[in-house]
């Protein structure tokens, strides 16, 4: 379902926020612009208004993430129709400005902009978009990075359903942490042995031969 592309708007939005590390950079106009993209007409309409009305559609849209990630579906599910209910879209089939190689129109579908905001125009898109992705994919397609302190969104397209990270950075930080932890086990191991001889070899020598 090509509409489910329009996913990437919701992770784009949620990964303006790092809460384990106290980050945020949704803190401009010009911020939000960007999320849009620069072919996008409902970024002209961006104001100073809607920084706090992203801030909060970005709060619920982590929501669905964290449910699915815990495997809470449902939950992600009823949030998500509750988005959808209260930023609705109007679909549109496109393709005057796509040209196939004998120059007649490559139709599709898109999403209409017939917003009274920026934010609303944005959250209908990230709603709409979620809701392709997760009815075609499955709602365990939507994750949130495992490498400790990120947590930042992602959509997983992998065949096996196995990603588990929202980047290959945060992939190779984790294994490499994995790793050196594996070989502090290690290194231990032989310490605790040598501990535990001695300590039976010594438990062996107090033994008095009465005790024998």
């Amino acid at each position: 379902m090509e509409l489910a592309h329009y996913s990437d708007f919701a992770v784009r939005l949620v990964n303006t926020e790092e809460p384990a590390r106290g980050k945020d950079s949704l803190a401009s106009v010009e911020v939000i612009k960007e999320l849009f993209g620069p072919a996008s007409q409902m970024a002209r309409r961006v104001t100073e208004a809607d920084l706090p009305r992203f801030r909060a559609v970005r709060t619920r849209l982590r929501v669905v993430f964290t449910l699915a990630d815990e495997g809470d579906h449902t939950g992600a599910v009823d949030l998500l129709n509750s988005l959808l209910l209260e930023f609705p879209v109007s679909p549109q089939i496109s393709g005057h400005d796509i040209l196939d190689e004998n120059g007649r129109p490559r139709w599709h579908m898109h999403l209409a902009d017939h917003s009274s905001n920026a934010t609303t125009g944005y959250a209908a898109i990230c709603a709409m978009g979620l809701a392709f992705h997760l009815t075609e994919f499955g709602a365990d397609r939507l994750g949130l990075c495992q490498a400790p302190p990120c947590r930042n969104a992602y959509l997983d397209t992998s065949t096996n359903r196995s990603r588990r990270y929202c980047s290959d950075r945060c992939a190779t930080r984790a294994n490499v942490a994995a790793y050196r932890a594996r070989k502090r086990l290690e290194a231990d191991r032989p310490d605790r042995a040598d501990r535990t001889g001695l300590t039976a070899e010594n438990s062996q020598e107090s033994v008095t031969p009465s005790d024998r």
